[in-house]
């Protein structure tokens, strides 16, 4: 994610599981691809195989994850997937799909991450160096909850949350890409899900395919299925999920991402804004 060369998989690599909302099992198979190409998604279960591209234009819902569209082909709760790939610096990917929702696995980007360093990360050759560095701040909110885009030096993202229960409360984490580990530091963080909202998601027709084996749930008396990787492993994933969904603009921009108490819906906001300052056209 540092390097100002183009870089794809070494070679191609498999997983399936079951998607978080859907609970549908879906087999997921990530390809190399050409320079320029991007990272994208192809529906090789519908007619045609439909293209998806993982870019900012291709957001349709931001309901407790990230869904893209194109046509009438969707596909949902990527942030994992892309925050995998971007954060293990590959810039141009296919990932074929079979269904309408990226597996979960284990709730974190640890299994991507594990399937991407098996098969190596190999550069094109030399290409300038186009990254954008922001100049302004740039901004949403919704009451106190916030993103930010600030100038900086290098590209660090923070994140912030605060909630009533004792066993999360207020957490922060911050990561630099060229500083500090992608695969150790925010991989393994998973995601996690507030005991008392279940049964509301659950008679929404979401989190169909949750469960204690791939996400963390927490409750008044503390975690029900500890323990957690990191004591602030929340913090940790929502900066996870921050990554992945700004990763939709093709390359992080120079500047410090700041968010608190955010979701996905602000996360591509800042996204849309962003992406108009950068020129980002695909």
């Amino acid at each position: 994610m540092t390097t100002d060369k183009q870089q794809t998989l070494g070679a191609s690599f498999e997983l399936s599981g079951i998607g978080l909302h859907s609970g549908v099992v879906t087999h997921v198979r990530v390809l190399p691809a050409e320079a320029g190409e991007g990272r994208y998604f192809v529906r090789v279960d519908l007619p045609d195989s439909p293209q998806i591209p993982a870019r900012v234009k291709a957001v349709v819902s931001t309901t407790l994850s990230t869904e893209l569209g194109e046509g009438s082909a969707r596909v949902r709760t990527v942030e994992h997937l892309l925050c995998a790939l971007a954060g293990s610096g590959v810039d141009n990917a296919r990932i074929e799909i079979d269904g309408p929702e990226v597996p979960l696995l284990d709730g974190s980007a640890l299994e991507w991450v594990k399937a991407i360093s098996q098969v190596g990360v190999v550069p094109f050759g030399s290409s300038p160096d186009s990254s954008f560095i922001l100049q302004e701040p740039v901004w949403v909110y919704d009451g106190d909850a916030f993103v930010a885009a600030l100038p900086a030096p290098l590209t660090r993202f923070s994140y912030g949350i605060d909630f009533d229960l004792a066993a999360i409360g207020n957490q922060w984490h911050s990561w630099c890409p060229g500083q500090e580990s992608f695969a150790q530091a925010i991989a393994p963080a998973r995601t996690f899900g507030l005991a008392h909202q279940i049964e509301q998601l659950q008679t929404a027709g979401l989190i169909k395919g949750g469960s204690l084996e791939n996400a963390l749930v927490c409750g008044s008396q503390g975690w029900i299925n500890p323990p957690l990787r990191f004591s602030n492993e929340p913090a940790r994933h929502k900066l996870l999920d921050l990554v992945g969904d700004l990763s939709l603009l093709g390359d992080f921009p120079v500047a410090h991402i700041l968010a608190y108490k955010a979701s996905h819906n602000l996360h591509i906001q800042l996204a849309q804004q962003l992406a108009q300052k950068m020129n980002v056209k695909g």
